[in-house]
């Protein structure tokens, strides 16, 4: 609940922290620590940090440094919990319950809830050490620990296993404290359980990315690393460990969680220096699978190219036709959903449009890199003219995600069925959006005057065909046609979002028709020109008749 409310409340924010933290290693350090004290949770800062490596935003090496402070975060976290403040715990979730109900915004409601799922916490960690007081005389409990005691690798193991179930290693440590509190676990084990917690908070971040891009992969595989050697070297200090805190406080519950900032801050302090190296070392050896490429990953945006601007402009305009194709497979998908009602097609156009808006960003950021260097007046308003088609071609996306994949949704949760004429008209007005998606590519490459113009007449013809469907819709209607009276805001939506995708299609037109001198600033006469003209009608001049014409001599 914590982590829900603060990533829907500020969520934007943490992440923008993240990205602007990543000057040098100190500052990625900063960053990760930040959040993930914000967050309380060091797996999604590890998946926020992975999603910016991923897209090419952050190297490996600080992305590590900050996985690094994120583990500090949460250790961090820890030490704040464990103080004696479960009395606040009945304040906290009166006033989160209270805010999430009369909550007029949506951002006191995530508040709301992140102050209840505090409260939840500390009431959770005495109802802990209220319950288990009891088995401090269980015969099998004491088995089971004297095992464990025994076997410190064992104890590792399961506490790393309990850590992935429950996605949370701080959960973990703190249910370690309680139970250390009330004397259930001697110190030795409860430090094992603790270096166990910490590996296996590696785990949920490294399964979460095992089947995404490499460059994500990488920055999960580098904190276990670094979490598995500082298990191996922590596992044989535990006794010496344990007495060495024991002089600061002998207190059992603050013993464990002063071990685990210690262990953290250790791993921070060793690591954080070879984070480069260690990165270099991951990105030569975790690599992505032949065959296996990523749609969403560019392919031609080659960084060796950007000492060259007509080169990189030219690449990023190849990788504006994979986009380009990309979004012509979901529009042409989109009528294939609307026909046969098929959930899993439209699930999958949706998950297509994450392919657009990343590829889109990519060809947006590199050419933000090319532009850094000064360019050619023909050089820059390429860039510039690409950067506009890409946005347009990202909106036709979310037009058919967010309205078009909604609609048919709404179709097939409702069973609602088109009449048959309705349908003909939607697929004409498709099939024209198609063939302008086409012509808009080609005029995209080529630059040509011609097949500019003819796209935008184009546009005007489809905007008169948009107006006279819509005409033929309204007369089925008042002639009283269920199918057409059951579907008309789904038939009226559709029509005017494939108009809308159409506009998007022809804006590619402008620039070139711009340059060649064929468009004018405004389709609005003005003012003073019309007014002149009529007065010039009413009021004879000098010499001329009513009419205008020269007045007759003599």
């Amino acid at each position: 609940m914590v982590r829900t409310g603060v990533m829907r409340a500020y969520g934007a924010d943490l992440r923008r922290v993240i990205g602007h933290g990543l000057r040098n290693r100190a500052t990625a350090f900063a960053a990760g620590l930040g959040v993930t004290a914000v967050l309380q949770s060091s797996t999604a800062t590890a998946l926020m940090t992975a999603s910016f490596a991923e897209r090419g935003l952050l190297a490996t090496g600080a992305a590590l440094a900050v996985m690094l402070g994120a583990d500090v975060g949460t250790a961090l976290v820890a030490q704040a919990l464990s103080l004696r403040v479960d009395w606040i715990s009945p304040v906290l979730i009166f006033i989160g319950v209270i805010a999430f109900l009369a909550g007029t915004t949506t951002r006191q409601r995530d508040l709301g809830r992140t102050a209840v799922g505090l409260g939840l916490m500390l009431l959770a960690l005495r109802l802990i050490v209220e319950a288990s007081t009891p088995l401090r005389t269980s015969p099998t409990v004491d088995m089971v620990l004297a095992g464990l005691g025994s076997e410190r690798i064992i104890a590792v193991l399961v506490a790393a296993a309990l850590t992935w179930l429950a996605h949370s290693s701080l959960a973990v440590v703190l249910l370690v404290m309680s139970l250390a509190s009330i004397g259930m676990l001697a110190p030795p084990l409860a430090l094992a359980l603790v270096v166990g917690a910490n590996l296996g908070g590696a785990f949920p971040a490294l399964a979460a990315t095992w089947s995404g891009d490499a460059a994500a992969r990488r920055v999960t595989l580098g904190n276990l690393v670094f979490r598995f050697a500082g298990a191996l070297v922590a596992l044989p200090l535990l006794e010496p460990a344990a007495r060495l805190l024991a002089g600061f406080d002998a207190d059992p519950a603050r013993l464990v969680v002063n071990f685990h900032l210690t262990f953290n801050l250790a791993l921070a302090v060793v690591f954080v220096w070879f984070t480069g190296p260690i990165g270099r070392l991951l990105a030569s050896r975790v690599v992505d699978a032949p065959g296996a490429e990523d749609p969403a990953k560019p392919r031609y945006l080659d960084p060796a190219a950007l000492d060259s601007p007509p080169l990189a402009i030219a690449a990023a305009a190849r990788e504006t036709l994979r986009m380009g194709d990309a979004l012509e497979g979901m529009l042409r998908d989109t009528l294939t959903v609307f026909q046969t009602d098929d959930r899993k097609l439209a699930a999958d156009i949706i998950r297509r449009d994450d392919t657009v808006d990343r590829l889109h960003e990519a060809i947006k950021l590199y050419l933000t890199q090319v532009s850094r260097e000064p360019l050619g007046e023909v050089d820059g308003k390429r860039a510039m003219d690409i950067i506009g088609f890409t946005t347009n071609l990202e909106h036709v996306g979310d037009i058919i995600d967010k309205n078009l994949m909604e609609m048919a949704v709404k179709k097939i949760k409702h069973r609602l069925h088109f009449s048959e004429e309705g349908f003909k008209e939607i697929s004409l007005l498709h099939a024209e959006a198609m063939e302008h998606l086409q012509l808009a590519m080609s005029v995209f490459i080529s630059g040509d005057l011609a097949m500019a113009r003819k796209l935008l007449e184009e546009k005007i013809e489809f905007r008169d065909r948009e107006r006279k469907l819509t005409e033929q819709h309204l007369m089925r209607l008042r002639s009283g046609r269920a199918e057409s009276i059951e579907t008309s805001s789904l038939h009226l939506d559709i029509l005017r979002d494939l108009k809308r995708i159409n506009s998007h299609l022809t804006s590619v037109a402008y620039p070139i028709l711009e340059a060649a001198g064929e468009l004018s600033e405004s389709r609005l006469r003005a003012k003073k020109t019309v007014r002149a003209r009529r007065v010039k009608a009413v009021t004879p001049g000098p010499g001329e008749t009513p009419s205008g014409e020269p007045q007759a001599a003599g």
